[in-house]
């Protein structure tokens, strides 16, 4: 009877099983509500975990379609490679003119605020004879000269076609951040160690007084031999509504003796890649405060840029790009940090440890910033008598108590 039993039980399990064999050629039915994009596009929106649909118990089945995903709508890029010619055509930019195919080919773009001069392929571009950094190089498309948009909107528009920086016309705010302090003693001069500390807060109490007679009021995140953390340079720029924030620094690539000469930096826009890193991530898709700011911080950077050199005779390392230097996130306004020469260099050493270097240096950044005659701030002629402040002659520059506000008494 068991074996009975058994043989029943045996054909029983091989007429289920070829059943539910499917025959030659047949598929499974497909489930819509899969994401095969996730099997053929790798590379594709991050892989969304399959559950089953579920469906609700106050709904009729036959009614009851699974959950539409949302529309995938194409992100448009930020921007594009744009012909130069067709772009300054319609700025009213005067066309690129060809310059020299040896040995970089470069172009020639002008117009009323002065000369773009772009190399194919480079990133370096020069500005009035001033070097910048672009995101990307220039490149020849069909025959034509093409830039990328965002170095267009960014770095071209700014220059070429912006009015220049417009300087607070009314007892404007500048905060000077002397880099470094304290502990934080920054890098050593390779002719006698000193540290970078002390030139840069030295540069900073003569810069103020000379800010001062040109009609700025001038706060200093510290006018001693202190450590401010980045975040409280920045929180003490914002406490005191700054309306523009300069970082002053020296440089070093020790030991690395060769590198020279002065540059300039603002944060780097979102989407172009910096200038420099330093080993630091540099995520093209980060965003920070002073973004806002990107077309100002460029003027200004050039600004300064060109009195630096204009009065140190120093070489142009450029106006450049960082995402790195905290100091440079967060302030909201146009925002540069400078590096004015190499510690590292004998020859730029040599100088940055002479005051007079460093008076010169401060009257560069005094004259870049000097508001335009119309705001009726103008540096008074050689030998003329020191503006007066709430009725009182200007004699000596203190700082004020607790403040680091400095006035004349």
């Amino acid at each position: 009877m068991f074996k009975f039993v058994g043989i029943i039980f045996a054909v029983a399990f091989f007429c289920l099983a070829g059943a539910a064999r499917p025959s030659a050629g047949s598929k499974f039915p497909a489930l819509g509500w899969v994401n095969t994009n996730i099997a053929h596009n790798p590379f594709g929106p991050a892989p969304v975990k399959l559950m089953m649909p579920v469906v609700p118990s106050n709904a009729p089945a036959e009614e009851w379609q699974p959950p539409v995903a949302p529309r995938q709508v194409p992100v448009r890029p930020l921007t594009t490679w744009i012909s130069l010619d067709n772009w300054a055509t319609q700025h009213g930019v005067g066309k690129s003119h060809l310059l020299s195919n040896m040995p970089v080919t470069t172009y020639a773009v002008g117009s009323s605020n002065g000369v773009m001069v772009l190399a194919i392929g480079n990133r370096e571009a020069t500005w009035n004879g001033i070097e910048i950094h672009l995101g990307f190089g220039p490149q020849i498309i069909d025959g034509q000269l093409f830039v990328y948009g965002l170095d267009v909107q960014k770095n071209l528009e700014p220059l070429l076609c912006g009015p220049s920086l417009a300087l607070p016309p009314a007892n404007p705010v500048i905060v000077i951040d002397p880099g470094h302090g304290g502990m934080n003693s920054g890098t050593h001069s390779i002719l006698d160690g000193r540290f970078e500390k002390e030139f840069t807060l030295d540069w900073a109490l003569r810069l103020a007084p000379l800010l001062a007679q040109e009609g700025w009021q001038v706060f200093l995140t510290h006018t001693n031999d202190v450590d401010d953390s980045l975040s409280n340079r920045v929180t003490f720029a914002e406490t005191h509504h700054a309306e523009l924030f300069i970082s002053l620094h020296f440089n070093s690539l020790a030991p690395d003796k060769f590198p020279a000469g002065i540059e300039t930096y603002c944060v780097t826009p979102t989407g172009m890649p910096s200038t420099l890193t330093r080993g630091y991530g540099d995520f093209w898709s980060e965003s920070f405060p002073n973004n806002a700011f990107d077309e100002q911080n460029l003027q200004l950077a050039v600004r300064l840029q060109g009195a630096l050199l204009h009065e140190s005779g120093m070489e142009d390392r450029g106006v450049c790009r960082a995402r790195f230097m905290g100091v440079l996130h967060g302030p909201h306004c146009p925002a540069v940090l400078i590096e004015a020469g190499f510690l590292s260099n004998p020859s730029d050493a040599r100088q940055i440890e002479t005051p007079a270097f460093r008076q010169k240096l401060a009257q560069a950044v005094a004259d870049a910033l000097r508001p335009k005659p119309e705001t009726g701030n103008q540096k008074p002629e050689a030998g003329s008598q020191k503006p007066e402040n709430n009725g009182q002659k200007a004699e000596t520059f203190i700082p004020e108590s607790g403040t680091n506000k400095l006035s004349w008494p």
